[in-house]
């Protein structure tokens, strides 16, 4: 699991990423899921950068790879990172980001830089609570939810960015 204070610093991605991709293993042998080499590569792909990534940028690095031009490839393999956990599709980007608590019940919350892009998925559970607290007088039950919140990371504000209001 990559610690929220981590996600914008520098950190031994190389130790995260391998630590995220054997969970990730281990959580599809448990489930019963067959981690095949395209789905295990496009976990890679995901893990590689702390941003969300496109599926066609995820395809066109497959297709670079050798795994196959046609999109379904792409969209099959997100399909099942994101059904059995390991992977969540950032609706604001149209874009997939690798999850950092697989097998961990959690509502994410993403935090997006506006200047690069970088993405980074922090656990919320009192925004959680509140949600479910505000769903239940009208008898809802959320079963998903994520927040997604734009903004600007440390590096791009120590750059110089100015926060819009």
């Amino acid at each position: 699991m990559t610690a929220p204070d981590l996600a914008f610093e520098t950190h031994d991605h190389a130790r995260c990423s391998h630590n995220l991709l054997a969970r990730a293993e281990a959580i599809a042998a448990a489930q019963g899921a067959r981690f095949t080499p395209v789905r295990r590569r496009v976990l890679e792909i995901l893990l590689e950068a702390h941003r969300a990534v496109g599926a066609y940028e995820v395809l066109e690095r497959l297709a670079a790879e050798g795994f196959g031009k046609q999109p379904p490839v792409a969209y099959r393999a997100l399909e099942f990172l994101v059904e059995h956990g390991l992977a969540h599709r950032v609706r604001r980007l149209n874009a997939f980001a690798a999850c950092t608590h697989p097998g961990e019940s959690h509502a994410p919350v993403f935090l997006i830089c506006r200047i690069c892009g970088a993405v980074a998925e922090v656990p919320a559970p009192a925004l959680r609570a509140a949600l479910d607290a505000a769903a239940a007088p009208l008898g809802f039950v959320a079963e998903r939810c994520t927040i997604e919140a734009l903004g600007l990371c440390p590096a791009c504000q120590g750059a110089g960015a100015v926060p819009c209001n």
